[in-house]
């Protein structure tokens, strides 16, 4: 298993988790929630490098595996995820009490 780069970005309503997984199909990506973590695995179709003999290569080609420890501040209930052209994007949205917001002063 390969650990799949990962970018993480913060904005005050959610985070975002943007996985590197070149080669997975969305039929072949497994993502789930269990006891506060977060797992994301990729499988690849080994079928489709079968024939091939490289030359020269950059990266390995195998499957992808990632966990996260989510916090309280994450509504686990709302995660989103899209695979598109093998980037892995994960919505992770944060409760309204994790929000920043304005207090007002009497």
């Amino acid at each position: 298993m390969f650990v799949p780069v990962t970018d993480i970005f913060e904005t005050d309503d959610a985070l975002t988790v943007m996985l590197e997984m070149p080669g997975v199909a969305k039929d072949r990506v497994d993502v789930r929630v269990e006891n506060d973590v977060l797992t994301i695995e990729g499988q690849i179709d080994f079928g489709v490098y079968e024939n091939l003999r490289p030359l020269y290569t950059e990266y390995n080609v195998g499957n992808y595996a990632r966990t996260f420890q989510l916090s309280s501040r994450i509504e686990q209930d709302r995660i989103s995820a899209a695979l598109k052209d093998g980037v892995m994007t994960l919505v992770l949205p944060k409760v309204e009490r994790a929000k920043p917001r304005k207090i007002h002063v009497n």
